[in-house]
């Protein structure tokens, strides 16, 4: 009989910075032809992201499938990135995280919590939606048209 696969969640270090790329760019490839070119998060220095925002990575037999990208600058919690490798999506992973997303920001005292994602990733649209969160903005940003999303936290 085998253990189940061990999942974890830590924050990155430095050392993580390919192992987050890798997992990154796999998670949004299947993205690029919706969106006509690779989404930003593929195109990022995660060596330099690590170092300023608040980066978290869920590991699965010491491999990483997930990533949580939080800038908490501005007296805010924004969710600049998250994402979960395509061999493990489905299984709620992602809920994990941006629930994890979530306590972050109410540990701060914070009522609520902000993402925002590509006009054309409709599903992440879709799941944000039943997740509470409501559009609050639509902007070009580095020539990507993204909708902007926030989310009130209970108490």
């Amino acid at each position: 009989m085998r253990d189940e696969p061990t999942m974890t969640l830590r924050p990155a270090t430095r050392a993580d910075a390919a192992a987050i790329t890798e997992c990154v760019c796999a998670a949004y490839l299947p993205w690029i032809g919706t969106v006509g070119r690779q989404p930003g998060p593929m195109l990022a220095d995660y060596a330099e992201v690590i170092g300023t925002h608040d980066v978290h990575v869920a590991e699965r037999d010491r491999a990483v499938v997930g990533v949580l990208v939080l800038d908490t600058s501005g007296g805010r919690v924004f969710i600049d990135n998250v994402c979960v490798d395509p061999a493990v999506q489905g299984q709620g992973l992602g809920r994990l995280l941006l629930a994890f997303a979530e306590v972050e920001a109410r540990k701060r005292g914070l009522a609520s919590i902000e993402l925002s994602t590509h006009e054309m990733m409709q599903s992440n649209l879709a799941l944000y939606a039943t997740l509470g969160y409501v559009v609050t903005e639509r902007r070009v940003v580095d020539g990507y048209p993204r909708v902007f999303m926030r989310k009130a936290l209970a108490p």
